[in-house]
């Protein structure tokens, strides 16, 4: 038997975590996320609890990967995509905006879930940390430098500048012990749009993407 190519692993692989992430989901809306199981989740996949463990740690990562499914690796797409020449710190900005900032239907239904659990917003807010490690390989692609830890940092301090607007996004509603609780547990949008947000966590690492690219006057 010859070994499949790499090129029809990888697909296999996504139709997995997708088939995952979208049982999960649909299991969290029928029965509420409290009563679901790892092992619910797999047999819904049709996959072992061994195979589901492969792909994520836990059913809250499962239920907030159907909301932030491959967006690390679309805004590092969307920055690679931008024309030669463009201003980094621009270009980044706006790939964030657009990932974030304009869900579809489906993606808002199943963000109103994730508020409702504590757990699951924890999640939600410890995926914004994803972005860092492919963005930091198209960041030192487009400064031409792969050795020292500027593109690094700067991509942390993306992840870092997401998780900060998606938290003042989203605010607890009534007092800790009630976000606890399933009868008022909640969160509501903060004043404003998350795009708003973004750009005013995003824009104080400006001078820093523009000294990395020399654009800053000496």
């Amino acid at each position: 038997m010859t070994t499949p190519p790499a090129g029809l692993r990888e697909r296999k692989k996504q139709a997995t975590r997708a088939a995952l992430r979208e049982a999960a989901l649909r299991l969290a809306v029928e029965r509420g996320p409290d009563q679901v199981r790892v092992e619910d989740i797999a047999e819904a996949a049709g996959v072992s609890p061994r195979t589901y463990n492969n792909y994520f740690a836990s059913r809250e990562q499962a239920i907030v990967s159907a909301v932030t499914a491959d967006r690390e690796a679309r805004i590092a797409a969307a920055v690679a995509a931008r024309p030669t020449g463009t201003r980094l710190a621009g270009a980044v900005t706006e790939a964030v905006v657009e990932q974030y900032a304009y869900a579809g239907d489906r993606e808002l239904r199943a963000l109103l879930l994730i508020t409702t659990r504590a757990t699951l917003l924890d999640a939600f807010l410890d995926a914004s940390a994803d972005i860092e490690p492919p963005l930091t390989t198209v960041l030192a692609e487009r400064l031409g430098d792969t050795e020292s830890p500027t593109a690094r940092v700067l991509a942390a301090s993306v992840a870092a500048a997401v998780r900060i607007a998606l938290e003042s996004w989203l605010q607890p509603i009534g007092t800790p012990e009630a976000a606890d609780s399933p009868s008022t547990a909640g969160l509501v949008l903060a004043s404003g749009s998350l795009a708003d947000q973004l750009q005013a966590a995003l824009t104080p690492l400006a001078p820093a993407f523009d000294a990395a690219e020399g654009l800053l006057a000496p």
